[in-house]
C-alpha cells in the first residue's frame, strides 16, 4: 500500500496527518508513504522528525482583495500541479489525502487528475478556500464538525472526526498529574493559548494571579515562548503561588490531557478533537485572527451541546477567567455535566475512521 499525504502550514493541518500515517501503520506496517509540504513550512521539520519520506513544492495562498500577488499565485499553482504529477507518477500511490492548508491544493488536484483516489480531510466546522476548491474533484471529503457539511458535494461528505483525537486516549490520569507535578488529589485546570502563547489571556491571568494561589486548585499556566520570560518576570513579582505552575511549552500534551480537569484555550480543530476524545470541559476564548472567524464557529458548537463556556477574547478579564473556573471546577454538579457533554462529542476512534474510509476507495 502507497499512501501521497499533504497538509501544511499550521500544526491543525500536519499533526491529523501523522496520526493518520500512525494509524494507517498499525494495520499496514509495511505500508509506504510520501509527504508532500512546503519547504519553509512547519510541515517540514515535523514530518523529518517522524521519519516520513518528503518532498516539497513551491505555493502560497489568494489575497481575499484584488491583487497582483495573486497572479503569482496561479502560477505557482500550475508549476506546483506540474512538480506534483511528477511525485505521483514516481511513486505511484495508491490513494491521496489532503490535511488542509494552501500546499494540498496543487497536490490533490494533480491526483484528481490522474485518477487517483483522493480524499480531503477539513478539521473545522468553516472550510478554508483551498478545501472548498477541491471538494469539487476528490472523491471523499471527511469532516469534524457537522456544521461543514453544508460546504461541501453531500454525496461526498463522510463524518470521521479529526484523527489527532485518537493519539489522546489511552494515556493514564496518574501519569498526567505525575508529569506536571502533582502529587494531591486537587483538581487542575490548564491554561494555554496556543503553541505562541497570547498576550490577552496572560494579561488576565496576571491580573489575577493572587486570587488565584488563594484557590484550592492547581493551575498550569502554559504562556508560549514568546512570552515566558515576560510572565515570568511578572510572577516572580508577587510571589510564585505554590499552586501554580508556568510552562512555555508542554510538548507531551497527550500525556499532560489525561490528567487535568478542565482547559482554558483557543478553539483550534486539534484542541477541540484532543480535549472532547477525553470528555474535558472547557472554556474557549476563540482568536479572532483565523479565517472566517472559524475558531469561534468552531468553539459554538461545543458550547452548544453544554461542554464548553464560549468567552470573546474582547470580554476577557482575570476576574470574568476566575469566575468561570470556580462556576466549573468548584461546583461538582457542573462539572460532571460539562465531562458527559464534552465525551459525548468526542470521536475517539476518528483515526480509524479515516482509515476505513481511505479503505473503501482502494
Amino acid at each position: 500500500m502507497k499512501i501521497v499525504v499533504s497538509g501544511g502550514g499550521t500544526g491543525g493541518h500536519i499533526y491529523p496527518a501523522i496520526a493518520f500515517i500512525n494509524e494507517v501503520r498499525k494495520h499496514n506496517p509495511e505500508a509506504e508513504f510520501l509527504y508532500i509540504g512546503t519547504k519553509n513550512g512547519l510541515e517540514s521539520s515535523i514530518v523529518n522528525r517522524a521519519n516520513i519520506p518528503f518532498e516539497a513544492i513551491e505555493i502560497s495562498g489568494f489575497k481575499r482583495s484584488l491583487s497582483f500577488e495573486n497572479v503569482k499565485t496561479i502560477l505557482r499553482f500550475l508549476k506546483g500541479v506540474s512538480i506534483s504529477k511528477k511525485y505521483i507518477k514516481q511513486f505511484k500511490p495508491d490513494v491521496v489525502l489532503g490535511t488542509g492548508g494552501y500546499v494540498c491544493g496543487p497536490v490533490v488536484y494533480a491526483a484528481a487528475k490522474l485518477n487517483i483516489p483522493t480524499i480531503i480531510h477539513e478539521q473545522n466546522s468553516v472550510p478554508g478556500l483551498t478545501n472548498k476548491f477541491l471538494s469539487k474533484y476528490v472523491d471523499k471529503v471527511a469532516i469534524c464538525f457537522q456544521e461543514a457539511e453544508q460546504f461541501f458535494p453531500r454525496n461526498k461528505v463522510v463524518f470521521t472526526g479529526n484523527p489527532r483525537a485518537s493519539e489522546v486516549v489511552g494515556n493514564d490520569r496518574q501519569k498526567g498529574r505525575d508529569v506536571l507535578g502533582f502529587s494531591s488529589t486537587k483538581k487542575i485546570v490548564l491554561i494555554v493559548g496556543g503553541s505562541r502563547g497570547a498576550k490577552p489571556i496572560n494579561d488576565a491571568f496576571l491580573e489575577v494571579l493572587p486570587k488565584v494561589g488563594e484557590k484550592q486548585y492547581h493551575v498550569v499556566y502554559v504562556t508560549g515562548e514568546v512570552h515566558y520570560e515576560n510572565v515570568k518576570r511578572e510572577v516572580d513579582k508577587v510571589g510564585n503561588p505554590s499552586n501554580v505552575i508556568i510552562k512555555p511549552f508542554i510538548h507531551n500534551m497527550p500525556e499532560v490531557l489525561a490528567g487535568i480537569d478542565l482547559i482554558v484555550a483557543r478553539a483550534g480543530a486539534t484542541t477541540l478533537a484532543e480535549i472532547t476524545a477525553l470528555g474535558i470541559p472547557s472554556i474557549l476564548i476563540p482568536s479572532p485572527y483565523v479565517t472566517n472567524n472559524h475558531q469561534e464557529k468552531n468553539a459554538r458548537a461545543l458550547s452548544e451541546k453544554g461542554a464548553a463556556i464560549v468567552r470573546l477574547e474582547k470580554e476577557i478579564s482575570g476576574a470574568a477567567l476566575l469566575t468561570d473556573i470556580d462556576q466549573i471546577l468548584l461546583n461538582e454538579e457542573a462539572l460532571q455535566q460539562m465531562k458527559v457533554a464534552s465525551k459525548g462529542l468526542g470521536i475517539p476512534d476518528a483515526a480509524q475512521k479515516l482509515y476505513d474510509l481511505m479503505k473503501q476507495l482502494i
